[in-house]
């Protein structure tokens, strides 16, 4: 018999501050058709002076919870995807427990940019496949607006903030790829590529926060080869291949990488699940939230085979396929 992390529930959580393109029209050098064409961004969302990633993911928990009919007790552990954190220190996750009112497991952050919960999702796997856990909350959750330079047409346009959460268990399974839950997982980094995609500033280096930085048209040459590469190769150890899959839900970061991915794959763009022209690119939290809105619109139903694709600072990619 083999263990086969399942989602269970999932859930999603948005600021009620709505940022249409045309806004950066009154303070930049750009329009809302420029932005539409080379991004597919149309509108995304900021948080509230105040509001922090924590409280964005303690909401999308709560809705995981509920979609999946479960209690914060009934929670092993959380495992939060951010590069954006309240505090250097403690974790997201320890305070998302804490605003849960869980008392009993653990919880913890983790940080690979726009591809955390691709990496997030695998820790819960393996903490599932080993024993040490057998329910997971897996939360992508950033308030990216506080990175940006707002002088930045080439960024501040790009990034929205939210935050999107899986509950993740533990069942019995054939051991086939017809198996429901999470079937193979990729991942890889190459730390050469860090001046491509990154934040000027750090606790030890100038004791900032600092602002995000981005080489984007050679961002866009390895986000197209490596997404693809990645998502084969997850397939492949999942013993399927593209004709199998019923939907990509890539990360939302631009409309031109997603359908350059998508051709690559061989997938048409009617199995992809596209939410960037809401959301603009919210970075580790993109995922969930495409998963959380596809299952809403009716889109993911059980059964369906899944590839989650990422890629982001670092350079980190990889993907997981999951059968709903």
């Amino acid at each position: 018999m083999t263990i086969r992390a399942v989602v269970r529930g999932v859930g999603h959580y948005l600021p009620e501050r709505v940022v249409e393109n045309a806004e950066f029209e009154k303070t930049l050098d750009t329009t809302d058709e420029w932005i539409r064409t080379r991004t597919g961004i149309e509108r995304r969302h900021f948080a509230a002076e105040g509001e922090t990633t924590s409280q964005l993911a303690i909401k999308a928990a709560q809705a995981a919870l509920a979609d999946a009919g479960l209690t914060p007790d009934d929670i092993d552990a959380i495992v939060v995807a951010t590069s954006t954190p309240d505090f250097t220190f403690p974790s997201v996750a320890t305070m998302v427990q804490a605003g849960l009112g869980m008392t009993s497991g653990f919880a913890y952050d983790v940080q690979a940019v726009c591809a955390g919960f691709v990496f997030a999702l695998t820790n819960a796997n393996g903490m599932i496949l080993s024993g040490q856990a057998n329910r997971v909350l897996v939360i992508g959750a950033e308030t990216f607006s506080r990175i940006m330079d707002w002088t930045d047409r080439g960024t501040c346009v790009l990034f929205g903030d939210g935050a999107g959460a899986l509950v993740v268990e533990g069942v019995d399974a054939a051991g086939t790829p017809q198996d429901r839950g999470i079937l193979a997982v990729d991942l890889h980094s190459d730390g050469r590529f860090r001046d491509l995609l990154y934040v000027d500033g750090g606790v030890s280096s100038n004791g900032v926060a600092g602002h995000l930085r981005m080489q984007g048209n050679a961002v866009f040459k390895h986000a197209v080869q490596k997404l693809a590469e990645t998502a084969h190769a997850a397939l492949e150890k999942a013993g399927l291949g593209p004709e199998d899959v019923t939907w990509i839900v890539p990360h939302q970061a631009n409309l031109r990488i997603i359908t350059g991915t998508a051709g690559r794959m061989g997938v048409p763009m009617e199995r992809v699940i596209v939410t960037v022209q809401d959301h603009g690119n919210t970075s580790a939290a993109s995922i969930p939230l495409a998963l959380s809105v596809g299952k809403a619109r009716g889109q993911l139903k059980q059964g369906d085979l899944v590839v989650t694709e990422a890629i982001g600072g670092g350079l980190a990619w990889g993907s997981v396929v999951l059968r709903w």
